[in-house]
């Protein structure tokens, strides 16, 4: 991979933000307690779940897996970025871009993926109580997300092979909190068209098709919840799907906004704003948005509380 230059290209360095200086340690000290409230709160979800017999149903089972991804796909870019604004910026050689473009591909890929699946969850559990309990067994649960697994492996992965065999040229900086696609990009040269249409294409196995799911199950939600006669039974039966549709909107319009639009003169700092939201903010936000509104996950941190203070009893 030779530059105009005719140097290797053997590394990038991460400047965002280097603009302000003044912002490096502000931000460092927010982003990381936004980290370790995403890793307390997702932590403590996947144990909530893990210990309270309640929560051992499939809408919990597949939470619990969300929440277990969502602190990986944190963890894989926020220490990164944590050392970008400490220390004004960061060299990454190519095998850790790489690494953390297949990291962040890989989890947010298996984001979308469960979270389309929760929405047929809820689709099942709303529209078709009777055969909730034999259509999620725990065999179809473990294949889902087996599935959703495999699917955002195999997605992540040739995504990554085709990304990084492009030819990058010219100045190896990427103005950008880690090695995302969009400003890699920007530091092509040459001929990317072919790559560029298979990550596209694949792209659309992921985000689109997710999409679809979720928009349909909540189209038939709705209409089951219309034919509901009593204004309770209407309201109670969404409160069961509020939480999730919470999280959904969160996390897809800030990745449609980002991903599904015209790259062409959007600015840097827009795409940072953009980035922090769904890397940092999101996985941050879904075991709050879980746990405020879901009336059986409040009950179950309240019984372990008063569990741990009745044991710290003489």
């Amino acid at each position: 991979m030779a530059g105009r230059n005719g140097t290797e290209v053997t590394e990038f360095f991460l400047t965002a933000f280097s603009d302000h200086p003044e912002w490096g340690l502000p931000l460092f000290l927010v982003f990381l307690s936004f980290y370790l409230l995403t890793l307390l709160g997702n932590v403590g979800m996947v144990l909530l779940i893990h210990v309270d017999g309640r929560l051992h149903t499939p809408m919990y089972f597949f939470l619990g897996h969300l929440s277990f991804v969502d602190m990986c796909y944190s963890s894989a870019i926020v220490p990164q970025m944590l050392a970008v604004l400490l220390e004004g910026g960061a060299a990454l050689s190519y095998p850790r871009c790489s690494t953390q473009f297949f990291l962040f591909t890989f989890f947010a890929s298996i984001d979308c993926y469960l979270l389309a699946i929760m929405a047929y969850d809820r689709y099942v559990a709303v529209c078709q109580p009777l055969l909730y309990v034999t259509i999620m067994t725990e065999k179809a649960r473990w294949g889902l997300v087996t599935g959703a697994y495999a699917a955002g492996f195999f997605s992540a992965f040739v995504r990554t092979v085709t990304a990084f065999s492009l030819s990058f040229c010219g100045n190896n900086e990427i103005d950008f909190i880690f090695c995302d696609l969009p400003p890699l990009l920007k530091l092509t040269c040459g001929d990317s068209y072919t790559q560029e249409v298979v990550i596209i294409v694949f792209a659309i196995f992921v985000m689109p098709v997710c999409v679809l799911v979720i928009l349909v199950s909540y189209l038939l939600i709705i209409r089951a919840i219309l034919q509901i006669r009593s204004a309770r039974g209407r309201a109670k039966t969404f409160s069961t799907c509020a939480s999730h549709l919470t999280a959904v909107s969160l996390f897809f319009s800030t990745l449609i906004f980002m991903y599904l639009r015209d790259n062409s003169g959007q600015s840097s700092e827009e795409d940072r704003v953009v980035s922090v939201l769904y890397t940092v903010v999101t996985p941050m936000l879904n075991p709050f948005i879980y746990s405020l509104r879901n009336k059986e996950v409040k009950e179950a941190f309240m019984k372990v509380l008063s569990r741990s203070k009745a044991s710290g009893k003489p």
